[in-house]
């Protein structure tokens, strides 16, 4: 049975929202942080809290024994600063060091977990223009698609020492408490809301709460490893999601920052919003998942009613 979890990354906005539910369900769930007030501030009720370096794996490498699952949601804000060099490395080091360090505690004791997941993205992909991507589709050759791969690579690791590995290679994540979609909501609300680049390009998108319990059913489904598209099986182009945005509202919704204001004004970054990514989570179906928020027009009024509470 499934009891004890530990969560790196428990602050973010898939984290809090994970390390919720598990101890809502009874898991006893320890919290790896940098900060364990601002913990406890946002996800409480955990069993544990651990100030951790990930520097030092041997100071805390015990805390993983007998431990039934490692999540690792570990990872530097991609949209935080401007990317340049400096910041690059830190988006880079703040994943692969975290995982490696994660990987490296495991080889070091007796009773290792059953299961270990690390977080990815669908940027893994590149861009994918009008093609149909799944599991078995390759990766692309960008920043964010070359770090994706090498992230992976470092998470495979603990499928050495017998655990079961899932990457989670997770769209859009919408959610009414931050993330992307509190930023485009403020553009509808002051009247600048549209879509980025072309409009064309395929936007991957999944509900906070799909995106929750496709972990959880990743964790309780023993056919489910490798890597995983955390997304919903019906991606929508940019400008549909914005005229659609616009409709429910009831706002305008032709504002558009094209595709060289964008390199402008984010830099490199403005890549992960221009390619096209058709993203299918074949794995979730193929294996049973069901999704509550399938479509689009249901996922937001849902999100735009919670924002109204």
């Amino acid at each position: 049975m499934i009891n004890k979890i530990i969560i790196a990354g428990a602050t973010g906005l898939i984290g809090r929202h994970l390390t919720s539910e598990l101890i809502k369900r009874g898991n006893q769930v320890t919290v790896f942080t940098r900060n364990i007030d601002k913990a406890k501030q946002i996800v409480p009720g955990a069993k544990e809290y651990f100030e951790w370096d990930y520097y030092y794996p041997q100071d805390w490498a015990h805390l993983l024994e007998k431990k039934d699952v490692v999540i690792n949601l570990a990872g530097a804000n991609l949209f935080d600063k401007r990317w340049n060099e400096n910041y690059k490395e830190v988006i880079r080091t703040s994943r692969i060091l975290t995982t490696g360090s994660l990987v490296s505690a495991i080889s070091q004791i007796k009773n290792k977990p059953n299961i270990f997941i690390s977080a990815s993205a669908v940027g893994f992909y590149g861009n994918g223009g009008e093609n149909l991507i799944t599991e078995d589709s390759p990766a692309g050759d960008d920043f964010l698609a070359k770090l994706c791969f090498e992230w992976e690579n470092e998470a495979s690791k603990a499928n050495n020492y017998g655990l079961r590995t899932i990457n989670l290679r997770t769209g859009i994540v919408l959610s009414a408490d931050g993330g992307a979609f509190q930023k485009i909501l403020k553009s509808f609300k002051f009247y600048t809301g549209g879509y980025l680049g072309s409009g064309n390009q395929w936007f991957p998108w999944i509900h906070i709460y799909d995106a929750v319990n496709s972990i959880i059913f990743a964790i309780n489904n023993n056919k489910l490893q490798g890597p995983i598209n955390v997304c919903s099986p019906n991606p929508v182009r940019m400008k549909e999601f914005s005229n659609l945005m616009g409709k429910i509202l009831k706002k305008p919704s032709f504002f558009n920052i094209p595709e060289f204001a964008l390199k402008i004004i984010l830099g490199e970054s403005a890549q992960t919003i221009i390619d096209s990514l058709k993203v299918y989570p074949n794995k979730l179906i193929s294996n049973g998942f069901s999704f509550k928020f399938e479509d689009l027009d249901t996922a937001l009024k849902d999100l735009l009613k919670l924002t109204k509470k």
